[in-house]
């Protein structure tokens, strides 16, 4: 037995059995390079599900990492640690937001971000305004708070009760948004591009709309940067293509490069919502996890990567169209930046195809369940998304059918 069959095996005995991996166990990476415990070297252009925003094994973030390891890692929020100022203020320095809170995860952000929008109106006396509006096809986490705002059933199927007074909405549809806004609405949240749903980008008029709805009404409004944040379409926040500012938005995934790290980012409105006591975590903000997101800041700079991104994701874009109008396999494209869909035809089988894609040597992840995501480092190169869409062509070309 080899040593990735026997790691495979002991996977299988000691992990629980909540996700279903690729069988392959993936040892180390460089740029946007990995190899398996068989020697065999994959491009990966899923970017960690968006997470790896500067590749794989960086040497600047891996000395960051190193050196705060051997400095500081670890003190408890009862103290400030410098890392943390310094990140925070970066942060409010490249955005449109006033004060920051750091977390672990997505998840926890957006969870955070639920605990602000209640806390803030009941300490406005507004003690009626406690439901949420969120769109259907929506994916904020999987903790029971960010679940529940979750507009996914996959997601959500025998997990309830989940929190209640939470209202659905069609993405995109204005007039449903107006309809279900009211004066016992907390707040509203949605990604301004639907990524686990399937690469669905949010129109400007709905973006806009909401912002004035909310304002209009009293709710506040929220936007899950998570996996469109850090540079990921171009702009350092993809809000920025929309000319809104919303109350807060939650940051995770490319925030940290791969050091688990999240946030959430509130303009001054609601800079009060969570006094003193009334939310933590203990490893929030801790100096290691920030030191690597002030690494990843300076990677982004001196690198030009959010520019990267744009010029690039245009690039994939335009190649990614013309890739399905040669192919029966597929049935259209969309997204913004570096996070594109290609659409799956009816037809062909997801689960399949994307296994033949890993065994052609190729890192692609799928979304929505018929999309196949490509979402690259974001110092990914023009010859690397070139050799990818040549083999993701190649498979294409022969894509399982159901």
């Amino acid at each position: 037995m080899s040593r990735q069959d026997d790691m495979l095996r002991t996977a299988k005995e000691v992990q629980l059995g909540n996700y279903a991996p690729a069988p392959f166990v993936l040892t180390h990476g460089r740029g946007r390079r990995v190899t398996d415990a068989a020697g065999r070297e994959y491009l990966d252009l899923s970017g960690g599900i968006s997470v790896l925003s500067v590749g794989h094994s960086h040497p600047i973030l891996a000395s960051a990492i190193g050196e705060q390891a051997a400095r500081l890692m670890h003190v408890s929020n009862i103290f400030y640690n410098d890392r943390a100022i310094e990140l925070a203020e970066a942060i409010c320095a490249r955005s449109p937001f006033d004060k920051v809170y750091f977390c672990n995860s997505g998840s926890e952000a957006n969870e955070a971000l639920l605990k602000l929008a209640r806390r803030y109106h009941y300490d406005r006396d507004e003690t009626k305004r406690i439901g949420f509006v969120s769109t259907h096809n929506s994916f904020h986490g999987r903790t029971m708070g960010s679940l529940s705002v979750t507009g996914q059933a996959k997601y959500r199927k025998g997990m309830g009760p989940l929190l209640q007074d939470v209202q659905f909405i069609d993405f995109n549809d204005v007039a449903a948004l107006d309809a279900v806004v009211s004066d016992e609405t907390a707040a509203v949240i949605f990604e301004p591009v639907q990524a686990e749903g399937g690469i669905i980008p949010a129109t400007a008029e709905f973006v806009r709309e909401a912002r004035r709805i909310c304002d209009e009404r009293g709710a506040l409004l929220f936007l899950d940067e998570i996996q469109t944040g850090y540079g990921r379409t171009g702009r350092f926040l993809a809000q920025e293509w929309f000319g809104v500012v919303p109350d807060a938005c939650s940051l995770a995934k490319g925030i940290g490069g791969g050091f688990p790290l999240g946030a959430m980012a509130v303009t001054d409105r609601v800079s009060g919502g969570l006094p003193p006591g009334s939310h933590a975590s203990t490893f929030g903000g801790n100096p290691l996890a920030c030191a690597a997101g002030l690494a990843v800041l300076h990677i982004l700079d001196e690198e030009g990567l959010i520019e990267n991104a744009r010029r690039l994701g245009e690039y994939l874009a335009g190649r990614l169209f013309e890739l399905d109008g040669r192919l029966e396999a597929t049935a259209g494209t969309r997204g913004m930046g570096l996070l594109q869909g290609l659409i799956l035809a009816d037809e062909v089988d997801p689960l399949a195809t994307i296994a033949a894609i890993h065994r052609a040597g190729l890192l692609l992840t799928l979304a929505g369940g018929h999309v196949i995501r490509v979402s690259p480092a974001l110092n990914v190169t023009k010859e690397e998304l070139d050799e990818g869409l040549a083999i993701l062509e190649g498979v294409l070309s022969d894509a399982p059918r159901k």
